[in-house]
């Protein structure tokens, strides 16, 4: 009984010392933006790396389970890339454990790519961290993407001759698979979160791929940080981004209204009905819903590439019957009828 009962007091004695970190001024500004942006009820997952992004995700968090009483769970996703990455994860979670925050390692076990390092690494630390939700039966997963990130990947987009929809593509709260990932730092700004992480831990881990300038991502960071040193107004870009995110929620509108009204899923299985004035919409309306139907029919959870589906979309308007197949659908045309059936 004592035992259990000394925890709960060191317990306690970790709460209020959290609590008390927002005596600062600076601290409790930054939290209160936070709380507002992030609007969860229910028990959350924490996406950690030991940057300084995710130690003051790990913090903010704590307080806001801690007002709220929210169960959250705290994941690092160890992906064996640099020799010393255990290593560095083990003190990440040795830090944390300091302030009653209980870090969970995940390992990326087995062969890692030569190529596009970045975006497997991506995409399996997402395929992680979503088999823990489901396993825990939570449903929203916290990420650390902040002011800076969505600045740069609106610029990197411009390089990479993204659309609308690609510019604007980091979003508060996306849906994927079965869960939500929320980022509720979009509107912090680095140097607050720097802020924070060594005004609560003292310390954090800067990662060297950071660093290296054969990724396109540093030489825009450094692109961005020459304008601000130049006086671009931030504050303005974010206002761009803002009134694009507003005409691709307003295409987003149209595209839901052309698969309500002009795409069918028939009850045989996997088969689908595109009615003629599926196809009577603007270019990026139709470009988007097909796009849909493809993942719809597919069930894949990556559209295809764009120039593919352009390619289709001409010979839909050009040719009167033909038979395709494209992202595991056939698509074919029966009179003014276009039947999209998963591939078997």
């Amino acid at each position: 009984q004592s035992m259990s009962q000394k925890n709960l007091n060191v317990q306690n004695k970790t709460h209020k010392f959290l609590l008390d970190k927002l005596k600062d001024k600076r601290a409790l500004r930054i939290y209160k933006k936070f709380e507002k942006n992030l609007k969860v009820k229910k028990s959350v997952i924490v996406a950690v790396s030991g940057g300084p992004d995710s130690l003051a995700l790990s913090f903010l968090t704590k307080i806001y389970s801690l007002k709220k009483s929210l169960d959250v769970k705290y994941f690092l996703v160890d992906h064996r890339l640099r020799i010393n990455s255990t290593t560095e994860a083990k003190s990440v979670q040795k830090l944390l454990k300091n302030f009653s925050i209980n870090l969970n390692i995940l390992t990326w076990k087995g062969s890692k790519p030569e190529k596009n390092i970045q975006s497997i690494s991506r995409d399996k630390r997402y395929k992680l961290l979503i088999k823990k939700a489901n396993k825990f039966k939570i449903k929203n997963i916290l990420l650390g993407h902040h002011l800076d990130d969505l600045f740069e990947n609106f610029f990197i987009r411009i390089l990479r001759g993204s659309g609308l929809k690609g510019l604007v593509s980091l979003d508060m709260e996306t849906q994927r698979s079965t869960v939500n990932l929320i980022r509720p730092l979009l509107e912090l700004n680095k140097n607050d979160l720097v802020y924070v992480s060594n005004y609560v831990f003292g310390s954090y881990i800067n990662d060297p791929s950071n660093e290296n300038d054969k990724f396109k991502r540093v030489k825009v960071r450094n692109f961005i940080k020459q304008l601000g040193s130049e006086g671009l107004d931030k504050n303005k870009l974010f206002l761009t981004i803002r009134n694009l995110k507003l005409a691709d929620e307003n295409i987003k509108y149209y595209v839901k209204e052309n698969l309500e009204k002009n795409f069918t899923i028939l009850p045989i299985k996997n088969n689908a009905i595109l009615k003629k004035n599926f196809f009577s919409h603007s270019d990026e309306v139709i470009f988007r819903s097909f796009t849909e139907v493809l993942k719809i029919i597919g069930k894949k959870y990556y559209p295809v590439r764009g120039k593919k589906i352009e390619k289709i979309l001409q010979i839909i308007k050009e040719e009167s019957l033909f038979k395709l197949t494209l992202g595991g659908c056939v698509i074919k045309k029966v009179n003014d009828t276009i039947i999209v059936s998963k591939e078997t």
